[in-house]
């Protein structure tokens, strides 16, 4: 290679500028702030959303048996539920892809939001509402490819 001249290697990962910003989560703490959570997730469906939820939750999971569910808001915009369970990890079996593995209350309780919004868009006819719902499952699932446990929430939604 002449002086002055440069070979571009691929190695198949972007440069830090163009690399994806990791999407963050932020507990919303008991009180007044929780009464918005359902109403910007899910919209004016929120009362259904909540009720798919868990719905999805007894469906994956037969660990799962009701309780207090714990509400996060994203860096992104978006938004997910997830069980009160402590350390606990619930095995999930997902009849449509084969998936069964275990993961933690946290992580089941995105698979579960990401079925319920997959579900509600799917069954929502006014556009503004599903396009709400569409922009929650897209900006979940950018937060659930940097969860720890990226790869068993990705299974299990594919």
């Amino acid at each position: 290679m002449k002086a002055g001249h440069f070979a571009l290697v691929d190695t198949g990962e972007l440069p830090m500028s163009m690399q994806p910003e990791a999407v963050t989560a932020t507990l919303i703490p008991e009180g007044a702030q929780r009464l918005n959570f359902l109403p910007a997730t899910f919209g004016r469906y929120f009362m259904r959303g909540e009720s798919l939820v868990y719905a999805w939750m007894r469906k994956l999971s037969e660990d799962y048996s009701g309780g207090f569910w714990h509400y996060y808001t994203l860096s992104n915009g978006g938004h997910y539920m997830a069980p009160e369970m402590g350390d606990a990890r619930l095995t999930l079996l997902v009849e449509g892809n084969g998936y069964e593995g275990s993961m933690s209350a946290d992580a089941a309780g995105i698979v579960a939001c990401m079925f319920a919004l997959g579900q509600l868009m799917h069954q929502v006819e006014d556009e503004a509402a599903r396009d709400h719902l569409v922009e929650q499952y897209h900006a979940l699932h950018s937060f659930a490819v940097f969860h720890p446990e990226s790869g068993a929430i990705c299974r299990a939604i594919d």
